[in-house]
């Protein structure tokens, strides 16, 4: 979803490397155009013989091949903006712009404000290609069934928000660099997490800019009865007042729900499309699996990996962009470390450091969402008949309304998903059964 990408790229202008993004029933990392990966619909074979995701041969052939497309999109998307900052930095691009916002005013911060605008409307430009080559296979496989004018209206407003936050933390990272030229990395450090834990607590407040939502009472208030009683098994601070439906299927085909948020604004959001698809049995699963991100502290257990892990990473990065200027600064047209062109410096060590730990992130994130698939699946324990057939079907049903590839490359798990495959979480799904023999489950006792 593009209030997902807002966030992403709001992170990255911030130099961050953890995304405040809300947790989904999603399969894998986000499709080209952040169209949230899976879940399906067909209940599946529980046969030993076959697999526990599978795929009907029409659907299948076009699961291998948008898999393919989006996963060379998102590769060829992360090395294309290195090499764009690195572009803009050889020819002298950088230089030139901020010569130019220095003739235009005298004052530093309106400076700053026009360097970092323009910055990140270009930046903006230079994705748009590759975000149309995205939207368009996704229409074209049905995936998105969204208008190119309503498309466009969604990437000026993610582009809007952009620069509405990104600039004031652009200035706000520049102006600490300035001021502490030796142990910036450390002051850069210590405003991060308070702006992670600013954008999760905003987010739900983004999203009905670019979907309509309405309490999920509103027309299903006999599946909120039902999502009650696995509030009342979980403990969960989620009354009905905080659950919503989204309007998704206005833009997505596929299915997904997530929760999103922090303090007064935590919520929870099923799409209008797994509503629509799944059975209810199959929806308390959905909200068991989310809940589980709350209940199990992912949020701030996140925040903590992030905090010992961006103290070492500004360090180094602060390191990395100090010897580049030395070495490519005359080059660059980088007069000084503390100059805008410089802090474009510190952003491209940034990027390049987010890069090659994304399979670290991803590993992180894929081991949360296997808790929480490992929660959901017992919070509807005693609930519904069959936990593990129920769940099952819930990630076929994932599957198919996204179309995910059964067999995924290994390699392309492991560095891009941030969610296990579908057929991963289908085939331990199928196979969990702790209370077999009078036993019980890793999260409940009972």
């Amino acid at each position: 979803m593009r209030f997902r990408r807002f966030a992403g790229l709001i992170v990255c202008s911030a130099l961050l490397l953890a995304g405040a993004r809300p947790q989904m029933l999603a399969a894998q990392s986000e499709a080209p155009q952040a169209a949230p990966a899976p879940v399906t619909i067909g209940a599946p074979s529980t046969a030993s013989s076959q697999q526990a995701y599978s795929l009907p041969p029409e659907k299948l052939a076009k699961a291998i091949a948008i898999s393919r497309i989006r996963n060379i999109l998102s590769i060829t998307g992360s090395v294309w903006g290195l090499l764009f900052l690195w572009l803009l930095l050889v020819t002298r691009a950088l230089a030139g712009l901020e010569r130019w916002s220095q003739r235009i005013s005298d004052r530093r911060w309106t400076q700053g404000a026009i360097f970092f605008a323009a910055f990140l409307i270009i930046s903006a430009l230079a994705d748009m290609p590759l975000d149309w080559i995205g939207e368009h296979y996704e229409r074209s496989f049905g995936i998105s069934v969204e208008s190119w004018g309503g498309w466009l209206a969604d990437a000026g407003k993610t582009l809007g928000l952009t620069l509405l936050i990104g600039v004031p933390v652009l200035l706000l990272f520049n102006w600490i660099v300035r001021r502490a030229p030796r142990r910036y990395w450390l002051g850069a450090w210590a405003v991060t997490l308070p702006i992670l834990a600013f954008l999760t607590f905003i987010e739900p407040l983004v999203v009905p800019l670019f979907f309509h939502q309405e309490p999920l009472a509103k027309n299903h208030a006999a599946l909120v009865a039902k999502l009650e009683t696995v509030v009342a098994r979980t403990g969960i601070d989620i009354p009905p007042d905080r659950m919503y439906l989204l309007k998704a299927s206005a833009k997505y085909t596929g299915i997904n729900a997530f929760v999103a948020g922090m303090g007064a604004t935590k919520r929870y959001v099923m799409w209008d499309t797994a509503t629509d698809q799944l059975p209810d049995d199959e929806v308390l699963f959905v909200f068991g699996h989310e809940s589980g991100h709350y209940v199990l502290h992912h949020i701030p257990k996140g925040f903590a990996l992030s905090a010992v892990g961006l103290f070492f990473i500004f360090w180094a990065c602060a390191g990395f962009a100090a010897w580049m200027v030395q070495r490519f600064g005359a080059h660059w047209g980088v007069s000084e470390f503390s100059s805008r062109t410089g802090f474009v410096v510190l952003l491209f060590s940034v990027s390049i450091a987010s890069f090659l730990l994304q399979p670290v992130s991803s590993a992180v994130s894929r081991h949360f969402e296997h808790q929480a698939d490992i929660f959901g699946q017992e919070a509807i324990h005693g609930i519904v008949p069959d936990p593990q057939k129920t769940a099952v079907a819930a990630f076929n049903a994932l599957g198919q309304s996204w179309l995910e590839d059964p067999n995924p490359n290994p390699f392309i798990e492991f560095w891009l998903f941030d969610h296990p495959s579908t057929q991963h979480r289908a085939e331990f799904t199928l196979h969990y059964d702790p209370w077999a023999n009078g036993g019980h489950g890793e999260f409940f006792k009972n």
